[in-house]
């Protein structure tokens, strides 16, 4: 975890450092490789294989052993009676004729270091056998204290001129000197920060992909610096940051990977973090109230998303009840404050189409995509919005508001003998067929329209009077801006208007996997987080999410339970995610619901089995007796059976009784396929 936070403002101590100094510190940190959901940031790997651990026990036995063994050895060395003729054979036969064993000073001298050599030779076979090495790196104070040391995060030494990222090689590598240059001086004079150096290097990329005239990029640098490229807010960073974040690489680090048995051991110790590589398989997490779903997950999520916006990598949507603890307000660009009178912006009910077809499949599925009789209804629900949407359209000009919606699809005699006598006077008829079909369907068995009429009657309240504007006065926020790096945080009614916050939240998500699908830019990575998904995953949004990865965008659902999830869709929300997280206190039956998602492995366990002896001799019984009066119990031999089996990675108990407050077990899956085994992660750390 990095000691200095790129988006603070120096202080304290920090202040007598050279300008600059943090920021460099934090751009030369090596990020090396590493496998999905570790913090990247100044990492060392572990080792690929686990080595194997000795119990303490037996390497402290083992180690006395062999202590005993060498004091032997040396006592019988000191009295003389290892020493003899057929020792020094080797050594008299390396020794001079003139030596010959007649005690001169010299055989003497060259016996005794005879002697010393074999005796250290002696002592080093025994050390190892005794695995005095491992015992003395396992538990001496001063090798504790080298691995702390080694282990305590240093600045990185500066590199050399042609590596070093603050001289910005790639552009002196394209002949850009003047530019690396005036970028350099940014970097040393403190002016330039991290979000700045990501929002460069993503307007470098777009000069390599050909979007973007070298002419305009090295025009700009030179004249603005750090500021060149500017976010349309002209912010280039967040008021505060409340966890750490690495624009270098895209993470944000939410916790650390606990150095459990349970997982993999190149994770063990590693930080935990998620990068948009993650987010683009979507995300979701289960946990109750006060799990951390919010402030450990979502609001990090959603910092590291605005980061990533404000150097023009990213389009963020963040959804939640007016309460939820989001981020600061000024963190966004738009804040649409649905039902509440001091809104500044509005949101547009049919999601910026032009299209009567699509605008009324995002109704429908808003409005009954939850209800299994409108699927299973003789006519779609789409369909018969598409009858008055359309025409009221070509009539207008514009799409009908909500209380002439309601009106039309009431069948009102009035409005809509008004649609029919504008249609045939414009030449409509087409679309005149489409009115009269809805006359004659009105009231008939099967008939949708009144599901839909109810569910409109949750928009039609006084709250909502100035919002889902269709006159064309108004620039309500429509999901067709994705195509920019736009922030935006929409506040439900969760409390005053319940039901209707989940239908305008199925309204949000289908009108974001929509928009996102046909971006004609999928380099700009657009992610929708929505803080409380309760009743907004229908059959219709799982397909959705599954299409999401091929258009360089996620979403992030977070549940309290399951249950809130039709029972039919649980299996295939969770396969069509790629990231899966089940936070300390789910459910038992969320728990069968993971489990079942992560699967088996091949386990080995160990069987001991103890059965006690039973002797014939009689000088054995008597030994037999006096230990079993001594200890109190049966002399015992035990039998060690070794097996493979097949287990839960995690069962359904595990994840509902084992997991202690703050942690959660995640899963995680890379856009290019590479995966994560569930991991304990603790997400407080």
């Amino acid at each position: 975890m990095p000691g200095w936070d790129p988006g603070a403002s120096p202080g304290g101590s920090v202040s007598a450092r050279p300008p600059g100094a943090d920021f460099l510190d934090w751009l030369r940190t090596p990020r090396p490789p590493a496998l999905p959901g570790i913090w990247r940031f100044g990492h060392r790997p572990r080792p690929e294989a686990e080595p194997e651990q000795t119990p303490g026990r037996q390497l402290v036995s083992g180690a006395v052993i062999a202590l005993l063994v060498g004091w032997l050895f040396w006592s019988l060395l000191l009295n003389n009676y290892l020493w003899g003729d057929w020792w020094l054979a080797p050594l008299f036969a390396l020794l001079p004729s003139s030596w010959a064993p007649s005690g001169s000073q010299a055989a003497v001298r060259a016996t005794n270091i005879y002697q010393l050599l074999i005796t250290l030779l002696f002592l080093v076979v025994v050390a190892r056998l005794g695995r005095w090495p491992e015992l003395w790196r396992r538990y001496s104070p001063w090798s504790r204290a080298r691995r702390e040391t080694t282990s305590a995060a240093s600045p990185p030494p500066a590199p050399t001129p042609q590596e070093d990222p603050a001289q910005w090689p790639e552009l002196r590598a394209a002949g850009e000197h003047a530019v690396a240059d005036r970028l350099a001086d940014e970097a040393f004079a403190g002016r330039l920060r991290d979000v700045d150096h990501a929002r460069l290097v993503r307007a470098w990329r777009s000069v390599q992909s050909g979007q973007l005239p070298v002419e305009t990029f090295r025009r700009d640098v030179l004249r603005d610096g750090a500021a060149a490229f500017p976010h349309p807010s002209g912010r280039r960073d967040l008021p505060a940051r409340s966890v750490p974040h690495d624009l270098a690489t895209g993470q944000v680090r939410l916790g650390a990977t606990l150095d459990d048995a349970r997982n993999a051991y190149a994770y063990r110790t590693a930080g935990f973090a998620l990068g948009s590589e993650l987010l683009a398989t979507s995300l979701v997490a289960v946990g109750p109230a006060g799990s951390g779903k919010t402030g450990a997950l979502v609001r990090p999520v959603a910092e590291a998303l605005c980061l990533q916006a404000l150097a023009g990598r990213a389009a963020v949507v963040v959804v939640g009840a007016e309460s939820a603890a989001l981020g600061r307000a000024d963190n966004y660009d738009i804040v649409i404050r649905l039902g509440h009178p001091d809104s500044v912006y509005d949101l547009d009910l049919y999601g910026g189409t032009h299209d009567a077809e699509e605008a009324a499949t995002f109704l429908a599925e808003a409005l009954v995509g939850d209800l299994p009789q409108a699927s299973s209804s003789g006519r779609r629900p789409s369909t018969v919005l598409a009858q008055v949407l359309g025409p009221f359209r070509a009539v207008h000009g514009r799409f009908p508001s909500v209380a002439e919606l309601r009106l039309l699809l009431d069948g009102s005699p009035k409005h809509l003998a008004a649609l029919r006598a504008a249609l045939a006077a414009a030449g409509h008829s087409a679309l005149l067929r489409d009115v009269e079909s809805r006359e004659r369907q009105a009231g008939q068995p099967g008939d949708a329209a009144p599901l839909l009429v109810d569910r409109l009657a949750l928009l039609d309240r006084p709250a909502f009077a100035d919002f889902f504007d269709t006159s064309g006065e108004g620039a309500p926020f429509s999901f067709r801006a994705l195509d920019h790096p736009v922030r935006v945080r929409i506040e439900l009614p969760s409390r005053s208007h319940p039901d209707a916050a989940r239908v305008l939240a199925r309204l949000v998500l289908a009108q974001f996997t929509a928009s996102v699908l046909v971006r004609g830019d999928v380099s700009l990575f657009a992610c929708l987080a929505l803080d409380d998904a309760a009743g907004v995953v229908t059959a219709e949004s799982v397909r959705g999410i599954q299409s999401l990865r091929s258009a360089h965008a996620g979403v992030l659902l977070a549940l309290r339970t399951l249950d809130d999830v039709p029972q039919e869709l649980r299996a295939p929300l969770l396969g069509a995610v790629g990231c899966r997280m089940a936070l300390s206190g789910v459910a038992p039956r969320d728990g069968q619901d993971f489990a079942a998602a992560w699967g088996t492995e091949w386990r080995e366990i160990r069987d001991v089995t103890d059965r006690q002896i039973v002797a014939d001799e009689p000088l054995t019984k008597v030994s037999h007796f006096l230990r079993k009066a001594i200890t109190g119990k049966a002399p015992t031999a035990q039998s060690v059976t070794v097996r493979q089996v097949e287990r839960e990675r995690w069962s359904a108990s595990e994840l509902a009784h084992a997991l202690p407050p703050g942690h959660a077990v995640v899963s995680l899956t890379t856009v290019r396929g590479e995966h994560a085994p569930p991991l304990l992660v603790d997400l407080r750390h």
